[in-house]
């Protein structure tokens, strides 16, 4: 052997060798969110930059992108499918575009608790709910996020099932919403969120559902007497993150992101607590009574719309939701 070819050898040896040593490489990450600033969300995605990138050293950087930016949900999610954007803080779109067969969140009255809404997406439904948007979507589910109850607010005392028939009621256009309250005896009527406040001024409609972050943020003690404690769904967030681009990371840098995520989630949840008993507060002492109806009774009156909706889905779903909330 000559000793060109020696010398070729041993240099590529060392290059070997000095790539082992070489630095990390820098990697910037997008997390996008639909909310606007200052609620749980933008909390949790703060603290997530805060640990992303202090347990990286700085080589890792996270932009934050509120109020859709980047696009509505259903627009991120699909570039995230191609690698295009890295991260989202995302809603139930997420759930239904992937693995609707699977979903019973968005069903009102079904899954009672928080609690048990985060052990069904934390147990073997919610894990083939990440199957297959990994394999449809190309997204990973790093797991959810705590969003406070839905309740309603009322012109009316609400007390059980009678005093729901024949209430003008504003609902988002989602078919399984509006089926259930019209099994209640409601009058659903779909109308924008930012007309909400002027819709109940001029008596179009008398009630509505949301979190109470609604009820506090348009100043419905203006137009509203009560908070009906219904409680009658937990729409959870999602961490989600492109396979695309996070297969193509470091162990190590992933391994970062997970446990990021994992504290931001935690996070999240008690900020939301904390916001949610704010509101409460702040709601009754601008003159709002609270209610807590007959929920039980309630429910019983809306099962034949629950069950139809349960029928649409996987055989397995509601022997799991028995066996976790019942």
């Amino acid at each position: 052997m000559s000793k060109k070819m020696v010398y070729g050898f041993v240099g590529v040896f060392v290059i070997i060798c000095m790539c082992g040593n070489l630095p990390a490489a820098n990697v910037s990450i997008d997390v996008n969110c639909t909310m606007k600033p200052g609620g749980s969300e933008e909390a949790s995605i703060k603290k997530f930059k805060e640990l992303v990138e202090k347990n990286s050293g700085g080589r890792m950087s996270v932009k934050i992108f509120m109020s859709g930016q980047l696009g509505k949900e259903k627009a991120v999610l699909e570039l995230m499918k191609i690698g295009q954007t890295q991260m989202a803080l995302t809603g139930g779109i997420f759930r239904t575009m992937f693995a609707k067969q699977y979903d019973p969140i968005t069903i009102p009255f079904y899954l009672p608790t928080w609690e048990c809404v985060k052990a069904y997406l934390e147990g073997p439904m919610g894990k083939k709910i990440a199957q297959l948007a990994e394999e449809k979507g190309g997204v990973l589910d790093f797991g959810p996020q705590k969003r406070a109850a839905r309740h309603m607010t009322s012109n009316r005392r609400i007390l059980g099932p009678d005093d729901i028939k024949g209430l003008k009621m504003r609902l988002p256009a989602i078919p399984i919403w509006v089926d259930v309250w019209q099994e209640l005896g409601a009058l659903p009527t779909v109308i924008p969120a930012p007309e909400i406040y002027l819709a109940m001024k001029t008596g179009q409609v008398e009630a509505h559902e949301n979190s109470l972050v609604s009820p506090y943020s348009r100043k419905l003690w203006e137009v509203q007497d009560y908070i009906i404690l219904t409680g009658h769904v937990y729409f959870p967030w999602h961490w989600v993150a492109s396979k695309a681009w996070f297969d193509k990371l470091a162990p190590a840098d992933q391994k970062i992101i997970r446990e990021a995520v994992a504290e931001a989630r935690a996070y999240g949840d008690r900020v939301e607590d904390e916001k949610n008993a704010f509101y409460s507060t702040e709601l009754q002492n601008k003159g709002m009574e609270f209610i807590t109806p007959d929920n039980k009774a309630i429910r019983t009156k809306a099962m034949p719309a629950i069950k139809k909706a349960i029928g649409k889905l996987a055989p397995e779903v509601s022997a799991e939701i028995e066996k976790i909330c019942e």
